[in-house]
């Protein structure tokens, strides 16, 4: 009997001062296929092993300098339970209060 691999989203959040130690961390997400969803975070599907290739791979960028890594897995069920507020940079405090059917928070 075969079990399926479990892919389970993945959130990946950091605070890295140094901006090359910072860049090396971005591209290592971005080459485990997690999307950027913000300044310094990504998300996606990782499986338990490729979730721990990751943590090492990035333990390795990060080495002795300064900064934080957050590598937390995700279940679809706690997912479902978002909520976001965002509100796009071009607008302005009058463009938003013409639009009031458009939510700000999902």
């Amino acid at each position: 009997m075969t079990h399926g691999v479990i892919l389970l989203k993945t959130l990946v959040v950091y605070d890295i001062p140094d901006d090359r130690t910072r860049t090396k961390i971005f591209e290592a997400c971005k080459d485990y296929g997690l999307a950027h969803i913000q300044y310094s975070a990504f998300l996606g599907p990782l499986n338990q092993n490729r979730r721990q290739e990751l943590y090492q791979r990035l333990r390795r960028v990060l080495g002795e300098k300064e900064g934080k890594i957050i590598i937390c897995p995700i279940c679809d069920k706690d997912l479902a339970l978002l909520m976001q507020i965002a509100v796009p940079i071009e607008d302005n405090v009058l463009a938003r209060t013409e639009r009031r059917d458009e939510p700000l928070i999902y």
